[in-house]
């Protein structure tokens, strides 16, 4: 028993011992310059000695401990700022290194990315909202934290200064859509942002509410405002027939809609669900190519039809990869055909192809327009989204260079919905 506390002790003592030593010679080395000849000598000396007492396999605990103080007393006179070292620095530090680190894995192996549209939807999701028809429908403190926490919801609501019906802003040269402008904003109090503000306008007076900057609201207006109408395009041909607007200027609309609220009611209430968000491998596709029917993350920057070489239009994009190098690519609704042949090489593809769930099929537009066939040049590809008739991706854009191509999705970790887990 008196042996392994002994040889316990010996180690303890030589580790610490250790430690010192690489001490002073960062001292020596980093302050050599700044320390006078006789610190040095005294520094170098202490050093000596402790390396000295350390070479038996048995040291003698008295000497070592004694040299140990010396030395840690000539490193406090002579350290600088390598010792003693104040909590603020050495905190500094620690986070430094874990900066570094971070920035590192990310760029190199693990991305993480946000889903911002939902092109890939159902099987990634972006934002999207859940409407409330009325006050009472809206939940209540603890569920609103219990959201926010498993899903990052965020509430919108918009409440009216004054009685009359409800008209939207709507600009039908500039936009073709309802109008908006964009405004800094701040997420989380600190991190400056741009967001989009919306307009209703009752009884002359505007109300303004702000979403972020990838979120659209045309399916919340036709559900609040629009409830007959299968689509939002049939509710604004209405009322373009019907004269129910009312002309501002430079092709700007006030669009009639059939909701008309009091002073203080509410007008519209939703929550916006983040999109998913996931972990992206870096690293594979440096040693392998992509697989035909992978999810893949790209960059849009060196993309003609997404703005070409322009750095500020640079963003990411997830789509699936359905064409490779040498591939001829041709849709005929709502299959998509890979070298004369149904695309196969995934189980989603049967699910689109099938219309399973809300899967949609895949629609013939653009380069892919009925009778269209492409073939995939060499060092491109051709990706798709999974939501064919709400995605803007290669049958729009074109072909994604092979250096664009960031990594493919591994893991969705929030929100904790049904998707979470492994990226499909």
């Amino acid at each position: 028993m008196i042996s392994f506390f002994r040889n316990k002790q010996d180690k303890r003592l030589r580790h610490d011992a250790e430690n010192w030593l690489r001490l002073a010679d960062k001292v020596y080395h980093y302050r050599r310059d700044l320390i006078s000849e006789h610190d040095l000598n005294r520094l170098t000396q202490a050093s000596l000695d402790l390396r000295e007492h350390l070479k038996p396999k048995q040291p003698d605990h008295n000497k070592v401990k004694l040299a140990l103080d010396r030395l840690e007393g000539v490193i406090r006179q002579v350290g600088g700022s390598y010792y003693p070292k104040s909590a603020v620095a050495e905190n500094i530090e620690v986070l430094l290194v874990a900066a570094i680190l971070a920035i590192g894995i990310r760029t190199y192996f693990i991305q993480p990315f946000k889903i911002p549209t939902n092109s890939m939807k159902p099987t990634y999701y972006g934002m999207t909202a859940e409407v409330f028809g009325n006050p009472s429908e809206e939940p209540g403190m603890v569920r609103t934290v219990a959201r926010k926490a498993l899903f990052g919801a965020s509430r919108v609501a918009v409440d009216a200064a004054a009685s009359g019906v409800c008209y939207i802003p709507f600009d039908r040269i500039h936009r073709g859509g309802f109008d908006f402008r964009h405004v800094p904003d701040r997420n989380w109090i600190v991190f400056p942002t741009v967001k989009k503000e919306y307009s209703i306008i009752v009884d002359n007076r505007a109300h303004h509410f702000r979403v972020p900057a990838d979120f659209q609201v045309e399916e919340i207006y036709r559900e609040v405002f629009f409830p007959e109408y299968e689509t939002l395009t049939e509710a604004i041909q209405d009322r373009f027939q019907n004269g129910r607007y009312h002309e501002i200027d430079d092709g700007r609309l006030l669009i009639e809609t059939d909701r008309e609220v009091s002073g203080g009611e509410r007008i519209l209430a939703f929550d916006i669900l983040t999109g998913d968000q996931l972990f992206v491998d870096r690293i594979s596709y440096h040693f392998v190519r992509p697989h035909v029917g992978e999810s893949i993350v790209f960059r849009t920057g060196e993309i003609e039809g997404l703005g070409g070489n322009d750095d500020d239009a640079d963003s990411y994009y997830i789509k699936r990869m359905v064409g490779a190098p040498g591939d001829r690519l041709e849709i005929r609704e709502p299959v998509l055909y890979r070298n004369d042949e149904p695309i196969n090489t995934r189980p989603v593809f049967e699910d689109i192809h099938e219309r399973k769930g809300k899967y949609g099929g895949y629609i013939a537009t653009g380069l892919l327009g009925n009778g269209a066939v492409v073939e995939v040049p060499e060092r491109k590809y051709f990706a798709l989204g999974d939501n064919s008739g709400n995605s803007l991706d290669s049958r729009n854009f074109g072909f994604v260079p092979e250096h664009s191509i960031v990594g493919r999705p591994v893991f969705i970790y929030y929100p904790f919905t049904s998707r979470w887990g492994r990226a499909r």
